[in-house]
C-alpha cells in the first residue's frame, strides 16, 4: 500500500503562483509514474499533469500547458506541481496519484492510477 500526502494549497489572487507537493510513503516510489488531477465544485475530476519515473517525460492538460510544471525528486519521494499565472478557473481540490507499474509513461486516465492522496484545496480569487 502507498500513502500519498499533498500539501501547498491555499488562497491566491489571479496571476499568482503556488507550488503543491505530494510525498509518498513507499521507497519504490522512484520507479512509478505520478499524476496530478483536480476537481472543481460540481464538476468531474480531471487530469492536470503527469510525469514518468525519471522525470524526463511529462504530459499536461491543454488548460494548464505553459502555466503549470510537474517535477519530482525521487530522493525525497516527492512530486511537485508548480502553478503559475493562476486563474479563477483553476480553483479546485488537487489530488496526486500513483500508477503502480514500473517505468510506465504518464497517463491522463484516472483508471490507470492505483492510490490517491486526500487532496489539497486551491482557491484563486479574481
Amino acid at each position: 500500500q502507498v500513502q500519498l500526502v499533498e500539501s501547498g494549497g491555499g488562497l491566491v489572487q489571479a496571476g499568482g503562483s503556488l507550488r503543491l507537493s505530494c510525498t509518498a510513503s513507499r521507497r519504490t516510489f522512484r520507479s512509478y509514474a505520478m499524476g496530478w488531477f483536480r476537481q472543481a465544485p460540481g464538476k468531474e475530476r480531471e487530469f492536470v499533469a503527469g510525469i514518468n519515473w525519471s522525470g524526463d517525460n511529462t504530459y499536461y492538460a491543454d488548460s494548464v500547458k505553459g502555466r503549470f510544471t510537474i517535477s519530482r525528486d525521487n530522493a525525497k519521494n516527492t512530486v511537485y506541481l508548480q502553478m503559475n499565472s493562476l486563474k479563477p478557473e483553476d480553483t479546485a481540490v488537487y489530488y496526486c496519484a500513483v500508477h503502480l507499474r514500473d517505468y510506465a509513461i504518464p497517463s491522463p486516465y484516472e483508471y490507470e492510477y492505483d492510490y490517491w492522496g486526500q487532496g489539497t484545496q486551491v482557491t484563486v480569487s479574481s
